[in-house]
């Protein structure tokens, strides 16, 4: 499934992402991560900085749940989809690096890259648009600015 000019907008402007995985033993795991794109139509990479439990959980079981969202609008995606590490030695790799280290700006080294094949695209949204459907945006981020204190 290929991402949405949508899914891409929220990417870029999401501070965090969220990625879920599971453990042999079928403990869920989920883990905040910093550096992530979108790559191509259909992937999202994430660059793995400090997840060594992310990574012997996708060695396991490759399914994946990964969430983001405009922590002002309130407003983001769950993208449900099949992760592979990707080490040095693969032929993307460097690609996928170069994309990463520009966010980075080179201060964060990693030695592999989560592939995330989106298979499915599922809205978020907070549930005061839904109880009360006259809220508009501007509202939500007033809303949302006064409770962070910004």
């Amino acid at each position: 499934m290929e991402l949405t000019i949508e899914n891409k907008a929220y990417i870029d402007r999401s501070v965090l992402c969220w990625l879920a995985t599971v453990s042999p033993e079928n403990a869920p795991n989920v883990s905040p991560k910093e550096i992530f794109k979108y790559y191509g139509a259909d992937k999202i990479i994430v660059a793995n900085i400090a997840s060594p439990q992310t990574v012997r959980n996708i060695k396991q079981n490759n399914n994946v749940c990964v969430s983001f969202i405009d922590i002002l609008i309130q407003k983001g995606f769950q993208i449900k989809g099949k992760a592979k590490i990707i080490g040095k030695t693969d032929s993307e790799f460097l690609k996928m690096k170069k994309v990463l280290t520009e966010m980075t700006g080179g201060n964060f080294p990693f030695a592999t890259i989560t592939e995330i094949t989106v298979e499915h695209v599922k809205p978020i949204i907070a549930p005061k648009y839904i109880l009360y459907p006259e809220t508009t945006e501007e509202e939500q981020i007033e809303s949302a600015k006064k409770a962070y204190g910004i």
